[in-house]
């Protein structure tokens, strides 16, 4: 089956955003089945059931038909596709050529941060948790995870750009989570971020993951404390920034310096954010993500002109 990101395929996505339709899903692999042998499998009744049915069926998912069976008629499922191919829209741009840098977690260049707070190593807690002096320790160049409640840290980096170079498209990525005591997968925080102190604008972040071990996170690291973050991709572009594909402000590549020899990121909590939850910002070696902070610009060459050859 084909999809792609036309309001045609809606049906699609709806059908499958749906735990009883994908153990529906499921149970049709193996054999075709009836409303109610579907129903005490999930354990729904019939009538909720027949609403979930005709949501697959709607999106070409499943084909039913009545068939006799032992009590009379019955309406049986049959799964109809193997597998959904989704396309994309083609770019309109092709970005060959650009600069990456990859920041490690412990290496910002400012802070101003409130408890809860700590850092710590692939090896060890750095200094002890809640105490902010430990983020002005030597060792902190090392930390691969950090967190507080409230406030700020500042990387700074190295800008490449040459002046034959055209910027197109400055591209972020980070595993970032709330700072709940603990942990608390409803914990939302208003989540900032600026560059070259040009506000990109807010990502609430969900929660502070606990229910699971992170992928990476070494197995010395405590149970009862963040294990995971999500993976959040920062596009500062022409027509705005964007996290995730959505668009979270104004703020265009041409409005954040993006010239300038050295950059500066900054990630805060705000003392006037609705969500005051704090941050977790994990590294290599910590999380579900195998990565410190890292940064793409993706640039253009200025073609030389025959006169200039």
């Amino acid at each position: 089956m084909q999809a792609d990101t036309t309001d045609n395929s809606l049906p699609i996505y709806e059908a499958l955003a749906s735990k009883v339709r994908l153990a529906v899903i499921r149970l049709l692999a193996d054999n075709p089945m009836n409303i109610r042998e579907l129903a005490e499998a999930v354990n729904l009744s019939s009538p909720i059931m027949t609403m979930h049915i005709k949501k697959l069926e709607k999106a070409g998912i499943i084909r039913t038909e009545m068939v006799p069976g032992k009590a009379g008629i019955q309406k049986l499922c049959f799964l109809t596709v193997d597998q959904i191919e989704i396309s994309f829209p083609q770019k309109q741009f092709a970005y060959t050529d650009y600069h990456k840098m990859e920041v490690s977690v412990g290496h910002y260049t400012d802070f101003s941060i409130e408890p809860t707070c700590g850092l710590a190593t692939t090896e060890n807690i750095v200094g002890e948790f809640d105490e902010p002096r430990h983020f002005l320790s030597p060792e902190r160049v090392n930390a691969k995870i950090l967190w507080f409640s409230k406030g700020y840290v500042e990387y700074k980096l190295p800008n490449f750009l040459l002046s034959s170079h055209r910027p197109q498209e400055l591209e972020i990525s980070l595993e970032l989570s709330s700072e709940a005591p603990f942990t608390n997968d409803k914990w939302p925080s208003d989540i900032s971020f600026y560059l070259n102190n040009v506000r990109l604008g807010q990502w609430t972040s969900p929660g502070d993951f606990g229910d699971r071990v992170g992928k990476y996170t070494p197995a010395w690291w405590p149970r009862m404390v963040n294990q995971y973050g999500l993976l959040k991709i920062i596009r500062v572009t022409p027509s705005g920034t964007f996290i995730d594909g959505k668009k979270i402000s104004d703020t265009t590549i041409h409005d954040v310096h993006i010239f300038n020899k050295q950059w500066s990121f900054r990630i805060s909590v705000e003392d006037d954010a609705e969500h005051i939850g704090g941050v977790s910002i994990f590294g290599a070696g910590f999380g579900n993500y195998n990565q410190d902070i890292l940064f793409r610009l993706f640039y253009s060459k200025e073609s030389k002109t025959p006169e200039a050859e």
